[in-house]
């Protein structure tokens, strides 16, 4: 440990330094705007890797987005682990919410704000700088193998057909990723679940173009009023999902389960005041712990329609539209909820309007063996670096190739994560505590050192 502790230390402004240059890459996959971007980061993490003495480094070609992909066999008897991670980052809109700009990095109260930065190029680059260490030092215990891909942030379509083509390329004992969160540096963690994702859009219409309001509002139904009416209707009063045969393939967790979940620490009080919120909302008879881990569920993800423009405009509008996603459990299929999604969408829909859904990407939830000898690793490995064992929870978020890795390749994941839930995934003013960043980089090169002790 001391071996690590000196290493990080004498090469953090340099780990930093790095980290700032690639999140200066506005490398947003679901904007065909930024693809010279995109390819541009591919190269900086394909460099990064070779200058910490990976070899066979390779940007792979998809229909989408590139794969980088490194390796570093420092002998076939030893055990091989796939490190896997994603360089692209999701749209950094609305701009005018971000205090700082999304891709410059900087840092506050010891935090590095920029989108990326905890998800998912913090959190990847620390396998690189930890591997650097180990070859550096002279202390890699295991074979490596590097996979990082470009379109996590929309669904990871290519890397499916990648694997499939690669799947000798790619053999591993394990797929280690760091996408996840712990529930703080003072409380560490290791995700042992994550939930699948089904991911729609839907469309209203009502007369052929938009109408005055005045001259046919109350005889002609406005398609943004009944599309709020049905996204109302997909929640009864007990705030379940009112879909037929959605809860069907539900695994329920016995009491023991649940009481073990709910172990972890939880300060509502904080939660809220973090939120900026009064009170929790969620399904009826469960733990906020348990609604975003074990339970499945629905939310507006966006909506639109008629005039957002500035000043007024009366207009009765012809059609709208919303994005919604849903986070599935263990059993639950979401090519099955999609189906079942929209069949109710279409038979609950009123005469007066049409209505089309539009799937668009979606996973399998995924749940990791406690009793592995890599999970094992990772619990020693936390343990060491932080002094303390870590909880094992579930994470509400979703990592769709985790199910494509034990379906293709054969191989169970190790999530150990190094964010926190409060790092604004998704939403403006993203942050990773540097904190963080660096005891992950002191973390990894012991899950290697106890996963080949253990093997």
């Amino acid at each position: 440990m001391k071996t690590i502790k000196n290493y990080v230390e004498a090469n953090q402004q340099r780990f930093l330094d790095e980290l700032f240059e690639l999140l200066r890459f506005p490398s947003v996959s679901a904007d065909s705007a930024y693809s010279d971007d995109v390819r541009h980061t591919a190269e900086y993490v394909a460099q990064k890797l070779t200058d910490a003495g990976a070899e066979n480094v390779e940007i792979c070609s998809t229909a989408g987005h590139p794969i980088v992909y490194g390796e570093k066999i420092i002998d076939p008897a030893k055990p091989t682990v796939l490190v896997y991670g994603h360089y692209d980052v999701q749209p950094p809109d609305p701009l005018e919410l971000w205090e700082t700009p999304p891709f410059e990095p900087t840092v506050r109260d010891g935090k590095i704000f920029a989108r990326g930065a905890c998800d998912d190029k913090g959190q990847f680059y620390m396998h690189i700088k930890a591997f650097e260490l180990m070859q550096a030092t002279n202390t890699l215990a295991c074979n490596v193998k590097f996979m990082i891909e470009g379109e996590e942030e929309v669904g990871s379509d290519n890397l499916g057909v990648f694997v499939k083509a690669n799947k000798e390329r790619l053999a591993a004992d394990v797929v280690l990723i760091s996408d996840t969160a712990m529930i703080s540096l003072d409380t560490p963690s290791l995700e042992t679940g994550l939930r699948g994702l089904s991911y729609v859009e839907v469309e209203v219409v009502g007369p052929n173009r938009d109408l005055h309001s005045g001259v046919y509002g109350g005889a002609v139904a406005n398609p943004v009023t009944i599309l709020a009416q049905l996204i109302a209707s997909l929640h009864d009063e007990n705030n379940r999902i009112a879909i037929p045969g959605f809860y069907d393939d539900v695994v329920e967790l016995n009491e023991a389960e649940r009481n073990s979940l709910n172990e972890a620490p939880f300060d509502e009080a904080a939660y809220k005041a973090d939120l900026g919120i009064n009170a929790l909302w969620g399904e009826k008879g469960y733990t906020t712990i348990e609604r975003t881990g074990i339970r499945p569920t629905l939310e507006v993800n966006g909506i639109w329609g008629g005039y957002i423009g500035k000043g007024a405009k009366t207009v009765l509008p012809s059609k709208a539209n919303a994005k919604l996603s849903m986070r599935l459990v263990p059993n639950q299929d979401p090519d099955k909820i999609t189906a079942l999604f929209t069949k109710h969408f279409e038979r609950i829909a009123p005469a007066y309007v049409t209505v089309k859904v539009t799937p668009h990407h979606g996973g399998h939830p995924a749940v990791t063996p406690t009793d592995s000898v890599a999970y094992r690793a990772a619990e020693k490995a936390i343990e060491e670096a932080f002094g303390k064992k870590p909880i094992p929870t579930r994470g509400g978020g979703s990592i769709p190739i985790v199910s494509l890795f034990e379906n293709e390749l054969g191989l169970k994941t190790v999530l150990m994560g190094f964010g926190l839930d409060s790092d604004n995934l998704h939403s403006p003013n993203e942050k990773y505590d540097i904190a963080n960043y660096f005891k992950g980089i002191e973390t990894i090169p012991l899950f290697h050192k106890y996963f080949a002790e253990l093997s």
